[in-house]
């Protein structure tokens, strides 16, 4: 009671001080930020970059504060030191992983497949003119990876499937069809299995065998030896066993091309096949082409409005050029065989190209005898079979209806089951032969 008596309120002083605390307090203005610093509408500044520029130090004047903040600041430029050295050792590793990305990326832009073209015209460093074999040029790009050095007009290139573009060089441009035509093992034939053509034999030894291996003999006589030589004469009287049996006795070279395999579909790959075959035949001097059926691209020109045939006189004119032109053919000597000589251009069996004609006649009576003794060489006859019989037969009977003959003659025997021919077969068998020439020519055209 004495304290209510009192008057005084003790909860409404304390509200009274708190309303005079806040009364006394002031609002303090806020403190000031600077803005962000922006670079827009200003130049950037020279210079090394901010990163890059070592801390500020404070305090600035010498005392132990600034000495332990600068310690600091060398022992992190230190340890900074050690990692881009350790970056450098480590470098080739990354180098052969960056490498191997970029490869793995020129394999992908190079695709699959890629076509083949020749390069016709190198514009820059960057563009060249480009022909592919379905006729039209192109002005494409060429790739920053190809070998620049390896470029030069008429090399084959390797291009884009989509945008032709050049991603790389063949080195080696050799046609594929040369490489066939090349002879990696000599046939099995030789001068003995070829009955009879002595004189044949002979002509082509000194034309085409001796130049090669006994040149200086033809120095001291005091003349070239031939370029080439022809052998024509009808079929079947051994032009491409002659050959064969060359190629059997040289070591040369021996480049053997079937005259139609010259013929190409597009235009001008007749005439570079025919170049190719005789860049070919330079580089791996001695040799010898063999161009067998030469009249399949030999014949006598004339106007014709046929695009094909006009290709085929290009093609002929091409292998004219190779044979005598401005290019001395060294150890190079062609052999080329025919069995219509009169029906080739004068301009490619004239002296000069071709300086020796060797003729196959139809075998004599002592060429057939030797003949048919080489083909029954292996065979068993009996006793009643008389090959002077067969031999004086008046019909014309070349080398290869001999061999005919002699191999019907043993069929007929196998068919029997006997291991001996008898004089039968072979009067059965040359009937059989001489009928299948004939069949189809009218009786009495030729007389």
């Amino acid at each position: 009671m004495g304290n209510a008596a009192s008057g005084l309120n003790p909860a409404g002083g304390n509200k009274d001080g708190q309303n005079k605390d806040a009364k006394d307090k002031k609002p303090q203005p806020k403190k000031w930020e600077p803005p962000l610093p922006t670079r827009v509408g200003k130049k950037k500044k020279r210079g090394p970059d901010a990163a890059t520029k070592l801390p500020a130090v404070y305090p600035t004047t010498r005392c132990r504060l600034k000495l332990l903040k600068m310690e600091r600041i060398k022992d992190y430029l230190l340890l900074e030191e050690e990692f881009v050295q350790s970056q450098e050792r480590m470098k080739p590793s990354v180098m052969e992983d960056k490498n191997e990305e970029e490869r793995t990326r020129v394999d992908d832009l190079r695709g699959s497949p890629m076509g083949v073209g020749s390069l016709e015209e190198i514009i820059d460093d960057d563009h060249a003119i480009i022909s592919t074999a379905s006729g039209p040029e192109y002005y494409v790009s060429i790739m920053s990876f190809v070998d620049k050095d390896l470029l030069e007009p008429g090399c084959s290139v390797l291009l884009h499937h989509k945008t032709s573009a050049v991603i790389g060089v063949l080195q080696d441009d050799t046609d594929p069809m040369v490489n066939v035509m090349k002879l990696d093992k000599a046939p099995t034939e030789s001068y003995a299995d070829v009955g009879g053509l002595d004189n044949q034999i002979q002509e082509i030894k000194e034309s085409v065998e001796l130049p090669l291996t006994h040149p200086e003999l033809y120095e001291e006589m005091g003349i070239k030896p031939p370029k080439g030589v022809i052998l024509y004469g009808v079929p079947g009287t051994g032009k491409t066993l002659l050959a064969k049996a060359v190629a059997n006795q040289t070591s040369a070279t021996f480049l053997r091309v079937v005259g139609s395999e010259l013929i190409q579909k597009y235009l001008g790959d007749g005439p570079k096949l025919v170049r190719e075959l005789f860049r070919v035949a330079e580089e791996h001097a001695p040799s010898i082409v063999f161009i067998d059926e030469i009249d399949a691209i030999g014949t006598k020109r004339y106007d014709s409005t046929s695009g094909g045939e006009r290709e085929i006189q290009r093609t002929m004119l091409e292998l004219l050029n190779q044979l005598d032109g401005f290019d001395t053919r060294g150890d190079v000597k062609v052999i080329m065989a025919t069995n219509k000589i009169e029906s080739l251009d004068p301009a490619l069996i004239r002296p000069g190209r071709i300086d020796r004609k060797i003729e196959f006649p139809l075998p004599d009576l002592k060429t057939k005898l030797r003949i048919f003794k080489l083909h029954t060489s292996r065979m068993s006859l009996s006793d009643d079979v008389d090959l002077e019989e067969f031999v004086t037969a008046k019909d014309e009977m070349s080398g290869a209806d001999i061999k005919a003959v002699c191999t019907e003659a043993g069929l007929l025997a196998l068919r029997e089951r006997r291991m001996r021919v008898t004089k039968q077969d072979f009067t059965t068998a040359r009937e059989k032969v001489l009928y299948r020439k004939n069949e189809g020519t009218p009786e009495g055209l030729y007389l």
